[in-house]
């Protein structure tokens, strides 16, 4: 049954956290990267449903219920024809996880309260805690848990029933009979309330919105009644076509209507708008089952082959097809069923809530196909590229999540990601090696593999420099040497600069008074308003009374202002500009 009785579901600050990366990762000297990564043979995070096991032990499957509590799995059953010898009808209470049979109840009362063995055609609704509601030919209407010797059970007066859904309150039962509507006591069958209406013969209940939309294929119309007054309040049009239909459910978080017409599903909102129309992609296969998942907002609709490969279209395969509820995008790849046909009666589909696992019956085999879902892997987290010293230790980091977990193997490049081959042994997250220097300009990535699919991080590339190369700090150190300033003792210096407007060479970023500028890099532009008034009389150093540490502030960073000998005819310059300032007043 699946269908009509869906389970229970489970249960201008960003700019300156951006800028806050950036700071943090210059300070550390590697870059920001955002997970980024590529899919495979599929996009990352792609949903994929695979068949994982198959039941034959609930003889030919005529609804299947996923007990919202117990978690059991409810089999509505009658007999196989190739298998005479044995009686296979009843209900049949499996363990979801590999189709073990728990119990099986047969016997239920006929019309006259004799108790035989019965067929179950339709599963209804489940009881609390555990068991289900469901019909019996001709008009029984029972109820069972696992491990009952026989199901109670009692016979709704009037025609066959064709259709059944939990009624409006715990004790009733919603039923249609032919073209007639009733609520009935679930206890004694005795019916409380009837509409007939102009045709039809199938239905789905809305509980949260009190209606029923009853469906008249004959005259291609579906009629909304309301269940508190008991009546017809409005009728929709169908499409036109040849009168086949599969199912009619609705989505209990959006009321939708959803309707199996021929070889296309039509979705009508819950005022009976149409929204949208799902086209089986077999050609001439059937929508004969539905069931929704308010976890995830899907759809899952079954599509049975007409079993004669003489038809146009006609393969023999069925397909599992699963929908957003909201807009009907496809939201996993379709799923192939083979041999599933409409021959001997129609397929129904059990969700586990959150999609984990789908169960599709396959009534022409008599079996049950279990299928779970697999998401392919989505990265995480790619590698940082490095700089490192010959020597050195290096350790790559990677992430991707997915379902199953994906395992992982490290993958290198030798000719910049033209090729690519797997790095033995590395098969966790974090990869470590010792850097050499035939590693320079490799490059690494990681891939994650599950049963959906392959997921690449984006590579990093790897420079290795020669040992005694200062990497992520300032400049090449210069040849002058600081002679002396506390702090700041044989620090390294910028290059010579020429000789300054007032007479000796001035020496650009040389000793400093506070610790000593190096390289030039810092000490010679900060200090070099100050260093460069007195440069013209006495030749100092200029900028040689910085105060900035050794190595600059910019330097810590790794971020190179200016090449040495480009800074030194700046400060030069400058010197020579703050010399033609002051000239005025010597003169006078």
């Amino acid at each position: 049954m699946t269908h009509r009785h869906p389970l229970t579901p489970g249960r201008a600050g960003a700019a300156s956290a951006v800028l806050a990366m950036v700071l943090a990762s210059a300070a550390a000297g590697g870059p920001v990267q955002a997970a980024g990564g590529e899919g495979g043979d599929v996009p990352q995070g792609a949903v994929v449903y695979r068949a994982t096991a198959q039941f034959a032990t609930a003889g030919r499957v005529r609804d299947l219920l996923l007990h919202p509590e117990s978690e059991k799995l409810y089999v509505g059953s009658d007999d196989l024809p190739e298998t005479t010898g044995s009686d296979e009808s009843g209900l049949h209470v499996l363990e979801p996880a590999d189709g073990t049979v728990r119990s099986t109840i047969g016997q239920a009362p006929g019309p006259t309260g004799t108790v035989g063995r019965r067929a179950v055609r339709q599963l209804v609704a489940p009881l609390p805690g555990d068991g289900a509601v469901f019909v019996y030919p001709l008009r029984g209407i029972g109820t069972a848990k696992d491990g009952d010797a026989a199901a109670a059970g009692a016979w709704v007066p009037g025609g066959p029933v064709t259709d059944a859904a939990a009624g409006p309150g715990p004790s009733t039962v919603l039923v249609a009979q032919g073209s007639v509507l009733s609520e009935i006591d679930l206890a004694t069958a005795a019916v409380r309330r009837s509409v007939t209406l102009e045709g039809g013969n199938r239905f789905a209940y809305d509980r949260a919105r009190g209606t029923v939309w009853f469906t008249d294929l004959g005259n291609r119309r579906m009629y909304r009644v309301d269940l508190a007054a008991f009546q017809v309040v409005a009728t929709v049009e169908l499409p036109a076509g040849d009168g086949f239909g599969g199912f009619t459910e609705v989505d209990p978080e959006t009321g939708a209507v959803w309707v199996g017409l021929d070889t296309s599903v039509v979705v009508h909102d819950a005022a009976g708008k149409r929204t949208g129309v799902i086209e089986g992609g077999g050609g001439a296969d059937m929508p004969r089952a539905a069931g929704f998942d308010a976890v995830t907002h899907e759809a899952f609709v079954v599509w049975q082959d007409p079993g004669d490969t003489s038809q146009p279209g006609s393969d023999d395969n069925g397909a599992l097809t699963v929908h957003r509820t909201r807009g009907l995008q496809e939201a996993a790849k379709p799923v192939v069923l083979p041999g599933n046909h409409a021959q001997l009666g129609s397929a129904a589909v059990a969700v586990q809530p959150g999609g984990a696992a789908v169960f599709v019956s396959d009534p022409a085999a008599g079996r049950i196909t279990r299928l779970e879902r697999s998401t392919s892997p989505r990265i995480t987290r790619s590698p940082e590229s490095r700089t490192v010293v010959a020597g050195a230790e290096v350790s790559l980091t990677a992430r991707a999540e997915g379902t199953p977990a994906p395992t992982v193997v490290w993958q290198v490049s030798t000719d910049a990601g033209r090729t690519w081959r797997a790095v033995p042994g590395a098969s966790s997250t974090t990869y470590s090696f010792k850097a050499a220097p035939t590693d320079d300009g490799h490059r690494y990535r990681a891939e994650f593999t599950n049963d959906a699919g392959v997921g690449r991080t984006d590579p990093a590339v790897l420079t290795v420099t020669a040992p005694g190369t200062t990497t992520g700090g300032g400049g090449t150190a210069g040849t002058s040497h600081g002679s002396g300033g506390s702090g700041g003792s044989d620090a390294p210096g910028g290059p010579a600069a020429p000789a300054g407007p007032g007479g000796s060479a001035a020496t650009v970023g040389g000793d400093g008074a506070a610790g000593g500028s190096t390289g030039g890099a810092a000490g010679g532009p900060v200090g070099s308003s100050a260093g460069s008034s007195a440069a013209g009389a006495s030749g100092t150093t200029v900028g040689g009374t910085g105060t900035t540490p050794a190595g600059g502030a910019l330097a810590t960073t790794g971020t190179a202002v200016a090449s040495l000998t480009g800074a030194a005819l700046v400060l030069t310059a400058a010197g020579w500009v703050l010399l033609r300032r002051t000239r005025p007043s010597r003169a006078g």
